[in-house]
């Protein structure tokens, strides 16, 4: 009652005349998923890193305006690197108290940061970094519409 599979003496096996196995025609796919995996991870971790030299002019966007039923809280950022709530100068040091003393809707509530196409960069950079450290977590950065050619 015994079967054997994969061939005995009695045919049903892969054998040629010399009694040498046949060659096998399947492909194994586990490396190659294994090596395809290995490559979208590297991938993946690099693109991000290829975008980083490439040179922004970020004030001029054709985003269009934001429709809002509340003023939101704007600060502003000069060319010469004065920092101002609303119309009113402030130390960049003191902006977060300041925000906290203005804000009407707590954490959440809309900080627009407009910068001069001129200004520092660093400077909007410690602006921003200093608001979200306050933990407001609505920033957006304000820019001006290109014109339509």
């Amino acid at each position: 009652m015994g079967m054997s599979v994969g061939g005995g003496k009695g045919g049903g096996g892969r054998r040629r005349r010399g009694g040498k196995k046949a060659v096998m025609s399947e492909i194994n796919v586990t490396p190659f998923v294994d090596v395809m995996l290995v490559l979208l991870i590297i991938f993946m971790v690099a693109a991000p890193m290829m975008t980083v030299g490439v040179p922004l002019d970020l004030p001029k966007t054709s985003a269009k305006a934001l429709n809002a039923e509340t003023q939101p809280i704007t600060v502003s950022v000069k060319a010469d690197g004065a920092v101002f709530l609303q119309e009113t100068a402030i130390p960049v040091e003191e902006i977060a108290a300041k925000l906290e003393a203005v804000a009407t809707t707590g954490y959440t509530e809309r900080i627009f940061v407009r910068g001069d196409g001129a200004a520092p960069y660093g400077v909007i950079a410690d602006v921003m970094s200093r608001i979200q450290q306050a933990g407001f977590t609505n920033i957006g950065l304000v820019t001006e519409q290109k014109p339509d050619n």
